[in-house]
């Protein structure tokens, strides 16, 4: 798609998720703390393999800020990752923005051979297919139980926030589709959860971003400017296969045992000491999105206009495992809800609850500048990426 980038329609920003990564204990000062020595210490056998990390993290490594009047938490080689486990690097290559994962085989055993089975062959390009693609499996030299994966660099899916139905109806149908995909190659994902739905931002964004710290500029000099979901569509992806399991037709139903993700109210998990993990992949898809889009959570207010998804997520999040849909029904389910929506309700606004009447005020306006120049101009209100 096309992207003017002069367009009068106003970006929008949005705040993480996650805390600050110089907010965890340990941090005071900018200083490596004990996960990052890891890192630093493989720093050039990974240059060797055609990845340069940060300046934090060579070994030769002196912070920015001192002999100088500048903040330490304001220069960007102060900035933490935001997981012990990942890490942003950049391909010697090209200077491509990448992420690193740090896998114990032992404790995950089959996440790389999973990622790497829905990233070859034709698989890989299969537009169903929403699995984040493995580039690279590393094995690290001095630990034999360690392995580092090579993915592209990701961001949570529900930052810059949404801002019509017809973008999270768009999400929604990804989602959806991802996950049937899986199910049709006899994978269960096991852990579907918010952190765990990405995106692909790079086009979103005007400004490149900080990895670790996503809500500023790379250089943490101010907000990265972006455009809208339905002026240049994303795509979303399906990640972490620690939990995973590939299945051979003749073995399926499957049974596995009671292992828990990051969704904690699996019912299933509280009457069996074993399940099938299929029907558990349709309960916690549908319980993350009754959170996010419609009751609310802790992390995620409640945002109106999404009434016409009830029916659907009840059934997906019923207590009985097997009077849940499969997949193949959730996706033809979907499609029928789809084609009833009319344009001007995919053109509403996402409004979070509660909202106070300055922000709403200033937020209609903006969504009703941004809604006229699209419907002159005939913007999809579903914004599919081609």
């Amino acid at each position: 798609m096309q992207v003017n980038a002069t367009c009068p329609c106003p970006q929008m920003t949005s705040s993480p998720k996650v805390d600050a990564p110089n907010d965890l204990p340990g941090t005071k000062g900018g200083k490596l703390v004990r996960y990052e020595f890891f890192w630093r210490d493989h720093c050039n056998w990974l240059l060797s393999k055609g990845y340069r990390l940060r300046s934090r993290y060579q070994p030769d490594w002196r912070p920015s800020w001192e002999g100088t009047k500048k903040p330490w938490d304001m220069c960007t080689d102060s900035v933490l990752p935001r997981h012990p486990s990942v890490l942003d690097a950049q391909r010697s290559s090209n200077g491509e923005l990448l992420m690193l994962k740090r896998v114990k085989k032992a404790l995950h055993p089959h996440e790389a051979e999973i990622g790497q089975f829905f990233s070859s062959n034709t698989i890989a390009t299969d537009s169903r297919n929403h699995c984040v693609p493995i580039y690279d499996v590393l094995e690290v030299p001095d630990d034999d139980n360690l392995i580092i994966l090579v993915m592209p660099l990701l961001r949570d899916h529900g930052s810059p926030a949404f801002d019509t139905i017809g973008e999270a109806v768009e999400f929604f149908r990804q989602v959806f589709e991802g996950v049937q995909f899986m199910h049709q190659h006899h994978v269960a994902h096991r852990d579907i959860a918010s952190q765990n739905v990405l995106m692909d931002a790079q086009t979103l964004y005007i400004d490149k971003y900080h990895p670790s710290r996503p809500d500023s500029k790379l250089a943490i000099d101010g907000s990265p400017r972006h455009y809208t979901r339905t002026q240049v569509p994303v795509k979303y992806y399906l990640a972490d296969f620690g939990l995973s399991r590939q299945y051979r037709p003749e073995d399926l139903p499957a049974s596995e045992d009671v292992i828990y993700g990051s969704d904690k109210t699996v019912p299933e998990f509280e009457t069996s000491e074993s399940c099938d993990p299929f029907p558990t992949d349709v309960y916690t898809l549908g319980n993350m999105i009754r959170e996010e889009f419609i009751e609310g959570s802790r992390f995620d207010k409640r945002k109106l206009g999404f009434d016409f998804m009830k029916p659907l997520i009840t059934d997906m999040t019923q207590t009985d495992p097997s009077k849940r849909p499969t997949m193949d029904e959730v996706v033809e389910r979907f499609e029928k809800i789809r084609k009833d929506l009319i344009p001007w309700k995919l053109r509403s606004r996402v409004v979070e609850v509660p909202e106070s009447p300055f922000s709403k005020a200033f937020r209609n306006l903006g969504h009703w500048k941004r809604r006229i120049w699209f419907i002159a101009r005939r913007v999809p209100p579903v914004p599919t990426p081609s």
